[in-house]
């Protein structure tokens, strides 16, 4: 019996077809979300709200490195990184 080992264009992982990869696409998409809605820090809030309520632990500390160097220069959106700190 041949085994073959298919590598999925992640870094050079080899792809497991019974890990999920969806929870990465989540976290860019997330990431997408609140670029595009920043502008309103009530709205931005709600979505940042709504992600750590559907990420994954780790992809939550992800989120919280990306999100203090995203609203360094937003002084409105700085009293959300408490949301995430929570």
């Amino acid at each position: 019996m041949l085994c073959f080992v298919f590598f999925h264009n992640l870094g050079g992982q080899p792809f497991n077809p019974n890990h999920s990869y969806m929870p990465r696409a989540m976290l860019d998409y997330t990431k997408t979300v609140l670029q595009k809605v920043s502008f309103d820090a009530k709205l931005f809030a709600k979505e940042l709200k709504k992600a750590v309520s559907r990420l994954l632990p780790s992809e939550i500390e992800e989120l919280k490195i990306w999100l203090q160097y995203f609203i360094l220069d937003k002084p409105e959106l700085q009293p959300t990184l408490l949301l995430i700190k929570a």
